[in-house]
């Protein structure tokens, strides 16, 4: 059976507005007082999860359109995007999140070190960087439908949680953010903090550098394409 474009955009525009305007706006708070808390991340992730399967769906029998010839150069900058992107996807989300749903005053007040000096959305950036270097080496368009979506979501993410998080915390988000930045390295570049490589764990990185390693290797056995450009 073959799917369209139009099934795939909706999947994944359903998935955008399911996340805006649930968890990011006052219905969140709506929905867990009468819910309560654990019952609304429950249905919430079952939701999550129905609409990632769709996509999924979708993306497979979606048809493929080439909008750009994806040329070595292209495969090129994907391995490179792929780097920092496993980086900060995976020391951020193993990270005590200042960021986070109840993050308290403390972890505000200590959390502008170790992967939180670059960006304070590393997690967030991470995904942003794999999606697009995916819309780059795929060069077609349901690759930029899906990961361009995937991107669009993170990076407006990063900017929804600041807007969300100065309302409700204050001075205490206001302190944090002025020693951060939500573009990765711009406070680093701005003088405002400084890299800290021992923060994050050199042994941390080199375990994620073997990660990155792997998984290039084993992506053409997994998804059956290589992302090596040779």
């Amino acid at each position: 059976m073959t799917g369209t474009l139009t099934e795939l955009v909706v999947a994944v525009a359903a998935m955008i507005v399911s996340h805006f305007a649930i968890s990011s706006t006052g219905l969140r708070a709506g929905l867990i007082a009468k819910l309560g808390e654990k019952a609304y991340l429950g249905l919430y992730s079952l939701l999550s999860l129905v609409l990632f399967v769709w996509i999924i769906y979708a993306y497979r029998h979606a048809p493929t359109f080439p909008l750009w010839d994806a040329t070595q150069t292209h495969h090129w900058i994907a391995v490179v995007l792929i780097a920092p992107a496993s980086i900060l996807y995976v020391v951020g989300l193993a990270s005590p999140n200042p960021t986070a749903v109840g993050a308290d005053q403390k972890l505000l007040a200590a959390g502008a070190v170790g992967i939180f000096r670059i960006t304070r959305h590393p997690f967030l950036w991470g995904t942003a960087l794999w999606a697009i270097a995916h819309m780059v080496s795929n060069g077609e368009g349901s690759a930029l439908v899906l990961f361009g979506g995937m991107a669009a979501l993170a990076l407006i993410g990063t900017r929804m949680i600041d807007a969300k998080k100065t309302v409700a915390l204050g001075a205490a988000w206001e302190n944090f953010a002025a020693r951060t930045s939500n573009l990765p390295f711009a406070a680093i570049a701005a003088g405002r903090n400084h890299l800290a490589v021992g923060e994050i764990g050199a042994g941390r990185l080199l375990g994620r550098v073997g990660l990155y390693i792997v998984l290039l290797i084993v992506h053409h056995y997994i998804f059956g394409v290589s992302p090596l450009p040779f």
